[in-house]
């Protein structure tokens, strides 16, 4: 899936809006029609590689991953209802009632384009204080009609860097602390980065 970055200009509105005007590739179409779907039923924050990706790191990735408010069983057949009849598949299981039971015990499930399995949306109900945290903070990513949230800066660099710590992430937090380095807040990473050590203790 094509995903080379052309960002023509980037700009914040205000502390949490960026306005960014790219060229929309595959991976941001795929990530765009996903979205759609899930802001229409729940709360979300997209985290992890495809922010960096999003903002012209130009690498490859399988999965997309998201954090979801907790949602009841009702509000979460109509989701999977909705994805099922728009084309994805979940890869871990087919019954409803098990997809579920899987993210209320705190575990992630991936859904693709039927008949696919890469790349993925890796889907999980925030549960961990810094998780549920990330919706507090989350930017606003403007393109064209379409906009996408991600959770915060600080964010996206104390979880690649303290909690993943792949050479992979480590080179994602230090392409977003360099591109944004006169808005990042380091104190706020390094609060962070106690929180993640905490939890993970």
């Amino acid at each position: 899936m094509e995903n080379n970055t052309d960002i023509r200009n980037m700009e914040f509105v205000d502390n949490r809006t960026i306005k960014l005007d790219k060229t929309i590739n595959d991976l941001d179409r795929f990530v765009l029609k996903f979205i759609r779907i899930l802001e229409k039923h729940a709360d979300y924050v997209i985290v992890s590689g495809y922010v960096s990706i999003l903002f012209g790191r130009s690498r490859a990735t399988e999965d997309i991953d998201i954090f979801v408010k907790g949602l009841n069983k009702e509000s979460f057949d109509a989701l999977y209802t909705e994805l099922k009849n728009s084309g994805y598949w979940c890869l871990n299981a087919e019954s409803t009632d098990e997809v579920y039971s899987y993210l209320q015990e705190g575990l992630s499930v991936r859904f693709a384009d039927e008949g696919e399995t890469i790349p993925n949306f890796e889907v999980k109900f925030a549960k961990r204080k810094s998780a549920l945290m990330a919706f507090a903070d989350a930017l606003t990513v403007i393109m064209a009609d379409d906009k996408i949230r991600l959770s915060s800066l600080e964010r996206q660099i104390a979880y690649k860097r303290y909690y993943l710590k792949s050479d992979k992430d480590l080179e994602d937090a230090f392409y977003i602390e360099n591109l944004f380095k006169e808005r990042i807040n380091l104190g706020k990473v390094e609060l962070l980065q106690r929180m993640i050590e905490d939890e993970m203790a």
